[in-house]
């Protein structure tokens, strides 16, 4: 039986496979770091988003949202919650306040976390930045 590869055949292939993925790795590096300022929305980021930010730690909101993909599933999606509420931070702030509704006995629900106005503000700030943050349509949008 003849013997399809050399070991000096098999060595090729397996730098010139590491080498091209590394270049390949390379590339797509320098292509994020390229597109990065145009997608992150970090000149939108002032005291007031940094302190929602802060606000959403504290709670442990990513306890139960996910934000652009990232937590826990149990309650909805808030990277586009400012679009779903009609960019409104209005809105949002309006609903934060009506947490908690008496719901289904047995099931949790959001609880009333009594933020401050200056924290009210703050959160629907951070979560408004969130929204504007170019994500390339991640996580997909189930609504439409």
């Amino acid at each position: 039986m003849k013997e399809i590869f050399t070991k000096s055949m098999a060595r090729n292939i397996y730098f010139g496979g590491s080498i091209f993925f590394v270049l390949l790795f390379l590339a797509l590096t320098y292509d994020t770091h390229q597109a990065l300022p145009q997608r992150d929305n970090s000149q939108a980021i002032t005291e007031t988003v940094a302190l929602g930010k802060k606000l959403w730690e504290k709670n442990n909101c990513i306890g139960c949202h996910t934000l652009l993909g990232e937590g826990a599933y149990y309650a909805p999606e808030l990277g586009n919650v400012y679009v779903r509420y009609g960019k409104s931070k209005e809105a949002i702030k309006a609903f934060i306040k009506s947490r908690p509704v008496n719901g289904i006995p047995g099931r949790r629900s959001m609880p009333q976390f009594n933020l401050t106005e200056e924290e009210l503000e703050a959160l629907a700030e951070f979560l408004k930045y969130s929204s504007e943050i170019n994500t390339a349509n991640w996580p997909p949008n189930k609504q439409g």
